[in-house]
Formats: structure tokens, C-alpha cells, sequence
């Protein structure tokens, strides 16, 4: 892909990261959402702030999960500001509300092999999303919503915020408690990005993103096993397009604590297990997550 090291936007992810280095073709940033990843707060004006850190400790040569010879490394720090509002009003019997997610990015790359030295900092691609469902049952919830990531930052350079396209992101996830007092929950997000073309005529193929949660409540503190998995549904397309997809496979652990009421810290780190590049380079590394959810 163009260069995409670790953001999106997602939203949520939801953010957006340098597209040289394919995190997988797409926006959304795997590892943003945690235990109750697929559940919807009540009507009112939330805002998440997002905080990550993504150490890069190697590359992929195209095609393999076989590392690129040399010294590869990096780091992306980004910060996903997402601003979701949920109206008070039903849509097919969920909870509406809507959503943007506006990512503050720095990266800084050191790829001895390909011949990169770069470091930038800037807004990345903006997300705004008009659609967010939230269903809610005795002990479950379910979420579905519809965004599109704007082409609006700069790529003009290796480590700018920009992925240079346009994608459409399809959400839908369920949140399951296993007893009546809610302490114990599991939790699926998928996100479904379907990329459009960049300027030079290139268009990545789609992904499928999924984050899963098993947590634990100890009173007013929540601890848990996290993890997210990431696969190239199709082909790219365009100059330099193979039939090689990429994929990549995350396992770590959360933990939230309430500070307020209606505020409350989630602090996570993500190992990186596999990845196998595609027609790009792939990043592989660790990725430690800090984010804040306050209610107005």
C-alpha cells in the first residue's frame, strides 16, 4: 500500500497513520477499542481521545511474513480525537447517533533498506460518520454504523498523515454479558473498509478488521484479554498490484478505571504475533493504547 503504518478511525477508529508502510491497506487502526467494544452509551455528547503509541520493529518483504534484511524501524504516535453524538432519537428501534474522528499524528521512519529517513507531524484523514446504531438487550449489546475517511492530509512525504484515497467503513459488533450483574463480558467490533483509488491510479484491496474483548469487573476496575486480527478481502489493483493479500494477528491486555462519573481511563498494549505483507511492505510491531472517555 502507499504508506500506512499503524492508524484510522477507527473509530471507533478509529484513525488513520503514515500509508508507506501498509498496516494493511485501509484507515482504521486495529487496537483503539477494547471490552465492550460493541456497545453504545446513552443519549447525550461524548468525547474519546485516543492515545497510541506504535513501535515498528520490522518490516515484511511483499508477499511473505518474512522480514525485509536490514535496520527497519519506526514510531507513530497518534492522537484520535472522536466526537460522537447520540441524538435521543430510534432508527429501527436502535439509539441514532453520529460521530467524526479528527487524528493528530507524528511519525518518524528509519527503513535502511528501502532508504527512508523521515519524520512528520500533522492532521491525518478525517473521519465522519452519519450513521451509528446501538441496540441494547438484558445482556447484550449490538452496534452497526457507516462512515466514510476523507482524503484531506498530506502525502507528500513518507511520514505524512495521509493515505492519499478515499474509504467507506461499514461497523457491526455485539457485546455479550454472561451474568445478570454484567461483570463478565465478551465483545466483537468488525470494521469493513472498501479503498478507493489514490492519485496515481492504484486502489488497495478491501479489509476486514475484527477486535475481540473477554474482561472482568473487580469492583469499579475492569481487567481483560484483548486482541485484533486484520485480512486483505481482494486484490489490489493497478501498477505494482499482486495476488498476494495481507494479514496481521494481535494478542494483549486492558484494563479500565472509572476516575469520575462520566469520565473514565483505558490503558492497553497489543503484541503483534503474525503478519504477512501483500503487494506492499508490512509493519510489524507493538502498539500500547491510552484513551479517555468523557460524558457531557
Amino acid at each position: 500500500m502507499k504508506k500506512n503504518v499503524i492508524a484510522s478511525a477507527a473509530l471507533a477508529l478509529l484513525a488513520s497513520l503514515s500509508p508507506l508502510t501498509a498496516q494493511a491497506a485501509g484507515h482504521y487502526v486495529p487496537g483503539v477499542e477494547g471490552a465492550q467494544a460493541a456497545s453504545v452509551p446513552p443519549a447525550g455528547f461524548y468525547y474519546i481521545g485516543y492515545l497510541v503509541n506504535y513501535n515498528i520493529n520490522s518490516l515484511r518483504a511483499p508477499g511473505t511474513n518474512n522480514d525485509i534484511p536490514g535496520h527497519n524501524t519506526g514510531t507513530v504516535t497518534a492522537l484520535a480525537n472522536r466526537f460522537v453524538w447520540m441524538t435521543g432519537h430510534k432508527v429501527l428501534g436502535a439509539d441514532y447517533g453520529v460521530e467524526a474522528i479528527v487524528p493528530l499524528m507524528r511519525t518518524s521512519l528509519t527503513f535502511n533498506t528501502p532508504g527512508i529517513s523521515d519524520s512528520r507531524s500533522g492532521v491525518g484523514d478525517i473521519y465522519v460518520g452519519p450513521l451509528v446504531l446501538g441496540w441494547h438487550g438484558e445482556q447484550w449489546d449490538a452496534v452497526a454504523a457507516a462512515g466514510v475517511w476523507l482524503d484531506s492530509a498530506s502525502t507528500s512525504n513518507p511520514a505524512s498523515p495521509g493515505n492519499g484515497y478515499k474509504s467507506t467503513m461499514l461497523t457491526g459488533g455485539l457485546t455479550y454479558y454472561f451474568d445478570p450483574a454484567k461483570t463478565i463480558s465478551g465483545a466483537a467490533l468488525m470494521r469493513f473498509e472498501r479503498n478507493g483509488r489514490n492519485d496515481a491510479g492504484f486502489r488497495h484491496g478491501n479489509q476486514v478488521t475484527v477486535e475481540w474483548s473477554l474482561a472482568k469487573a473487580f469492583g469499579p476496575v475492569q481487567a481483560g484479554v484483548v486482541g485484533y486480527s486484520q485480512w486483505q478481502t481482494s486484490n489490489d489493483s493497478g501498477v505494482g498490484a499482486s495476488l498476494n493479500k495481507s494479514s496481521r494477528h494481535a494478542l494483549g491486555g486492558e484494563l479500565v478505571y472509572p476516575v469520575a462519573p462520566g469520565l473514565a481511563l483505558k490503558g492497553a498494549f497489543y503484541k503483534e504475533l503474525s503478519a504477512e505483507a501483500g503487494s506492499s511492505p508490512l509493519a510489524k510491531g507493538s502498539l500500547v493504547r491510552l484513551s479517555i472517555v468523557k460524558a457531557f
